[in-house]
């Protein structure tokens, strides 16, 4: 079962050993109910290890290119000290949606037969209210600039993407991140595009900006993203796009001061 509660790993330890994460794979057992505030119809799943877990379909309609941004963002996101629930690659047999009497959902996880990607459910967990939950300057500030690095566009007052459980905030729904890779032809010419936070919800909190932006940018290396790459499934990924992701990536790490909110 996933480890609940547990505080965001920091991606190093003591002595310059470095944590490795391993991209744990279920299988799904039972289809629970689908979420349907979310646009691409998630739904919670039990799993075989006795887990429940919010499955991102990869036959929804963003494709397997969402399930990308999820893993790279959200382990990204991880290795540097922000708190994301545990992701995983969720094996899935259509049959396990044979109670459900919805047709749509029927249809979506017939087309998603095989692995798709499961966020640790987090039970009893409060949607994010910028005006009940004050955010340590701090973590505000991590949690925006790591937003413009992968250039979340999904973490506005309308829709924060932030839960709050046992107290603490949590980051979910990375798959509207990295947008580039919709179009790798021009890639290339937007990867040192600047980021427009002016809608950020965590905006009127991230006041240490100056400090925690350059020093949060610093571990974002070519061997953190490389290692981030290899938790993503082959089957999610053309050939070559390992490659693409990594030398675009490493572009954009390469000059902060391109996309650092100040």
């Amino acid at each position: 079962m996933a480890a609940r509660g547990a505080a965001p790993a920091t991606g190093g330890l003591p002595g310059g050993r470095r944590v490795i994460y391993v991209l744990r794979e279920v299988t799904a057992i039972r289809y629970v109910t689908p979420l349907r505030e979310g646009g691409s119809l998630p739904g919670v799943v039990e799993a075989d290890d006795l887990g429940t877990y919010v499955v991102k379909f990869r036959g929804a309609g963003q494709g397997p290119r969402a399930l990308v941004a999820e893993v790279i963002a959200g382990e990204l996101a991880r290795r540097l000290g922000l708190p994301v629930p545990e992701l995983t690659r969720v094996e899935l047999d259509p049959v396990v949606a044979r109670a459900e009497p919805d047709e749509e959902v029927q249809e979506l996880i017939k087309a998603s037969a095989g692995g798709n990607l499961g966020m640790d459910f987090l039970p009893g967990a409060l949607g994010y209210d910028p005006i009940a939950h004050p955010i340590e300057a701090g973590l505000a500030s991590r949690v925006l600039v790591f937003d413009a690095f992968v250039e979340n566009v999904d973490r506005s007052w309308r829709n924060p993407n932030l839960l709050i459980w046992h107290g603490g905030l949590w980051l979910i729904d990375h798959g509207a991140t990295l947008y580039f890779h919709h179009n790798w032809a021009r890639a290339a010419n937007v990867v040192h595009r600047p980021y427009s936070w002016d809608d950020h919800v965590l905006k009127p909190y991230a006041t240490r900006l100056a400090e925690e932006g350059p020093a949060l940018a610093a571990k974002i290396t070519p061997e953190l993203i490389a290692e981030v790459l290899a938790e993503v499934p082959d089957e999610w990924l053309d050939e070559g796009d390992r490659d693409a992701y990594l030398n675009h990536l490493s572009q954009r790490a390469a000059q902060p001061e391109a996309w650092l909110p100040c």
